[in-house]
């Protein structure tokens, strides 16, 4: 009996990953090409488009078959696949190798994080944030620093190529900062060597890895990860929310009864998805909630085959009307889109940062016989300003990408120029 296993994501998409050839027999050859069967009929009668925009199908399946077929390895298979799925011209279709497959499904095997947040800025890889306690706190990592080498091995190489396979695409930021974060994550209680540079010097630090921040979640057949919510106030009665995925919609909920507690006297509040790479998509409609009085609003629709879903937006009776800031980055994705890109819409919110991730579909990962991971879209998603969000991601209103000197010198431009659009004086 076939194992199929199945889970829905609101998440970043898979990424075909290289393995070390093998010699196929007789038994693993069919596997493949029952693989490549499944793959292609799961699109032909699951895809939210049934014309696929145009594509013809069929002919694709008679093209790429013959050259499994004669395919040497696994390798060579997971190579066609992604360049059938590559000519639907859509992310969250992809092949997950069997071993990573195995690893997705079980979550990581280490859990270990160093706290140290990594992005790309400028083709470099640079600290953007430390966790408070954090073991790189501790050592004496600093925001702007630039990650350098790890356990003797150069990042830049790396980065190379990420952003040669990723420049036309609007996830470089997202596929990069999962990268970089891998090279400092590990099992619970190692160390990891790095060398930081800050433009002039560089540090040599071993790093302790510990348990990740915040509480391990779960959601369906998803591995377990880690959930955390904060929310402060700011000078000048504003109010600040930020949460690192969207799960646990009660914890969330709370946070933003909390935040808004004599909402009378807050005047603005942001919402940081910076770094939020999605979660339940449903929670976008209870969040915009908190933050209109107004009825009959959608923050946008889902298409799927055979139905359309609409992100209807519930007003609160004590909704907070006040000016709106939220921010987003590279690796803002699926949720965090779909929030932030309707809130634009129906001009209830200003977006500060940079491009999101364009990474907003919802996805199904399968086991195939041949015991690969196979994502694929179940659904469109189109904004009520009538854009798709795939591929193209949000656009801030104030386009702003922190510089690495702007990080050395402790600043967040981001936030900051929200606070000042937030403290303007009303016209």
């Amino acid at each position: 009996m076939q194992l199929r296993t199945t889970f829905v994501s609101l998440l970043a998409p898979a990424i075909v990953l290289a393995v070390p050839p093998e010699t196929m027999n007789p038994i693993q050859r069919q596997a493949h090409l029952d693989s490549f069967e499944q793959v292609w009929s799961t699109v032909a009668k699951r895809h939210y488009d049934p014309k696929l925009g145009g594509l013809d199908w069929q002919k694709v399946h008679d093209e790429l078959r013959p050259r499994v077929e004669k395919a040497a390895n696994a390798a060579e298979v997971q190579a066609i696949l992604g360049e059938m799925l590559a000519r639907l011209k859509q992310t969250h279709f992809g092949i997950v190798p069997a071993e990573v497959y195995s690893d997705l499904q079980s979550g990581n095997k280490g859990g270990g994080t160093a706290g140290v947040e990594l992005r790309l800025l400028d083709g470099k890889a640079i600290v953007t944030g430390l966790e408070s306690g954090s073991p790189g706190e501790k050592a004496g990592v600093k925001a702007g620093w630039e990650l350098l080498r790890v356990e003797g091995k150069d990042v830049a190489p790396v980065l190379q190529k990420i952003t040669t396979a990723f420049k036309t695409s609007t996830q470089l930021d997202l596929m990069a900062s999962r990268r970089l974060q891998s090279f400092l994550d590990g099992e619970v209680g190692t160390t990891v060597e790095a060398v930081f540079g800050n433009g002039v010097t560089s540090t040599t630090l071993r790093l302790q890895r510990t348990a990740p921040r915040g509480k391990m979640v779960t959601f369906g057949n998803m591995p377990s990860m880690p959930f955390w919510v904060e929310h402060r106030a700011l000078p000048g009665q504003i109010r600040y929310l930020k949460f690192n995925i969207w799960f646990e919609p009660a914890v969330v909920a709370e946070a933003f009864q909390a935040s808004l507690k004599d909402s009378e006297t807050c005047k603005g509040f942001v919402i940081d998805l910076r770094g939020n790479p999605g979660g339940i998509g449903g929670m976008a409609m209870g969040a915009a909630g908190w933050f209109t009085d107004k009825a009959d609003l959608k923050l946008g629709t889902m298409i799927m085959r055979g139905t359309t879903l609409n992100f209807v937006v519930f007003p609160r009776p004590s909704a907070f009307t006040g000016p709106l800031a939220i921010l987003v980055d590279g690796c803002s994705g699926s949720t965090s889109e779909i929030f932030a890109g309707g809130m634009q819409d129906i001009h209830r919110a200003r977006i500060f940062g940079s491009r999101s991730a364009g990474a907003a579909l919802p996805s199904v990962f399968e086991r195939l016989p041949n015991g690969d991971g196979f994502q694929y879209a179940i659904a469109n998603y189109i904004s009520d300003g009538g854009q798709p969000l795939e591929g193209r991601g949000v656009t801030p209103d104030e386009e702003v990408r922190p510089t690495q000197r702007e990080l050395l010198l402790g600043k967040d431009p981001t936030l900051d120029r929200a606070l000042a659009w937030i403290q303007r004086p009303a016209n």
